[in-house]
This record gives structure tokens, sequence and C-alpha cells, in this order.
């Protein structure tokens, strides 16, 4: 059977779906998310655990310290290493995850627009002095900063966009895009997953909740007392940055919890801008396709 990829926007239900339909198809599972690469980072992540992932392999998770380094090169490479392994097996492999970037590099080569652009985030950037805008670029990605004027609102507010989006330095990625090569969408089989958008936000007010629940303050002081800094790029993620503010004072509990469900489905809606440039994604409930992939 030819391979399956899962996408699809924050807590619709991929990881259920990729699971179950592992099990199915005698399958493995590669993640498609940048931030489940990092150990110790598993419920601001919504990392399956063990037990939920009922004895299925899956690759690319716990694989880096959240200090070290991980790049959308790396994914395009440790994934088709481990796309190797498994059908060598014989079984399926199955790619599950948000990271529109990651998925497009793969199929599409890295000379991908390394962003698509958000209006709402263009428009609120611009209500900000050049002055402002630039000392934070010079903070987040110094090598672009030393690139665009100072007063080249347009460039500067274009590379904060790309780091907001994608949570990568624009230097970064632009260093990494190669020519582009033959689609290799065909070699998969695309699954697009989403839900109504109540529905849809709903899940992600509840899984906020369940998050907080669960420990994810904890976890997140236990990251900062082994001495991991803050600034990190993996403390960037949505959740640990909230709770960081939170951790500094900037916001109440009550406020944090509030702002990381306003930016988590801020977040669900620029995946689905990404996601809309797979032309080749069929669309279902979470539901929808698992009855369509296993009849």
């Amino acid at each position: 059977m030819t391979p399956v990829i899962i996408l699809g926007p924050t807590a619709a239900g991929k990881t259920r779906l990729a699971i179950e339909l592992a099990k199915g198809l005698n399958g493995e599972i590669i993640s498609a998310d940048s931030m489940q690469v990092y150990r110790g980072m598993d419920i601001g992540t919504a990392k399956p655990t063990m037990e939920e992932r009922q004895g299925i392999p899956h690759h690319l998770i716990d694989i880096k310290n959240p200090d070290e380094e991980w790049t959308v090169s790396d994914f395009v490479r440790e994934t088709q290493i481990s796309k190797s392994k498994i059908q060598n097996q014989s079984k399926i492999p199955i790619i599950v995850g948000g990271t529109g970037l990651y998925l497009w590099s793969l199929l599409e080569g890295f000379a991908f627009p390394i962003s698509p652009a958000d209006k709402e985030l263009r428009a609120r950037l611009e209500l900000e002095p050049v002055s402002a805008l630039g000392a934070r670029l010079s903070a987040i990605d110094p090598a672009a900063a030393s690139k665009i004027h100072p007063n080249d609102k347009k460039r500067i507010i274009r590379a904060l966009e790309v780091y907001e989006l994608t949570g990568k330095p624009i230097s970064k990625l632009q260093e990494s895009r190669q020519p582009n090569t033959d689609s290799r969408a065909q070699e998969y089989n695309l699954i697009g997953i989403n839900l109504p958008r109540e529905e849809l936000y709903q899940r992600i007010n509840q899984r906020v909740d369940n998050m907080i629940a669960k420990g994810l303050i904890e976890e997140v002081k236990g990251l900062l007392a082994q001495g991991y800094s803050k600034e990190l790029n993996s403390f960037q993620a949505l959740g640990y940055k909230e709770v960081v503010e939170y951790l500094d004072g900037k916001w109440s509990k009550e406020l944090m919890i509030e702002e990381l469900k306003k930016r988590t489905r801020n977040f669900a809606r620029r995946q689905m801008t990404w996601f809309r440039r797979f032309k080749d994604a069929q669309w279902f409930s979470p539901e929808e396709a698992l009855s369509a992939l296993t009849r």
C-alpha cells in the first residue's frame, strides 16, 4: 500500500487516527511535529504516551534535547531514512503531523515559499515603530537583521512574520533552500483531517485545560530547573512560551490559560493556510478518514 501522510490542524484527531490506521494496516508512525522531537517536552506538545501508542512504533519522537537544533532539512532526511526502514519490513509508513513547512519540504523539496503571508499578523506588526521591530529581529535573527536596512520596515516585518509562523529564523530557512525537485506527492496518500471551526475550537480549549490539569506548568518548571534557557527556540513553542511568561509574572494563571487558548486557535488557522497548498490532499473528518482508508 502507498505510504500515508495525515495532516491537519492541532487537536483535530490526527494522532488517534494514525494509531488506529497503523493497527489496521500493519504500519509504523513517523512524526511530522517540529516539537515532539524534544525529550521532556511532552504535555505541551500533546505527545502520545506509551500507553496511547498501543505498541505502534513511533519515529522522530524524543530524539533531541531541548537545546539541540532540529531543522526542516533534518526532518526530511530522517523521514526518508525511517520510511525506507519501515518499507523494508513490509510495513506501511504513516507520516502524521501539523507542521506544514516540514510536509511541504518533504513533498516539494526546499524551493518553497518560506511561509504564506498572514495579513492579520502583518497589520499588527505595522502598528509598531520600526525601531522596536528592528530590535526584536536583531534578538531573534541577527543574521537577517544585519542584511536589512534599519528603516526597511516591510522586509523587517516579513522576517518577523516568517519567524512567528514557522518558529525558524528566515536566515536559516534561506540557507536550507535548494533547487526545486519533482513533487513527491504522488508517492503518498495525502489525507487531510479537519472539523467544523466551532468544534475544532472547542477541542482546542479542552486540550489546553487538559494540559494544565496534567501538569504543563510543572513540566516547564522542571525543564527550567534542569538548566534549559527560556530563550531557546524550543521554548518559543505554544504552551511553553505562555507558561514562561506566567512564571515570569507577566500574566495571572487564568489570563495565561485564556491567552494560550487564543494563540492555539490562531495557530490552527495558520496551519490551515499552509494545508490549503496541498492540492492532492483529500479532506475528511477523523471518522470518515479511518473508514475511507481501511475499507
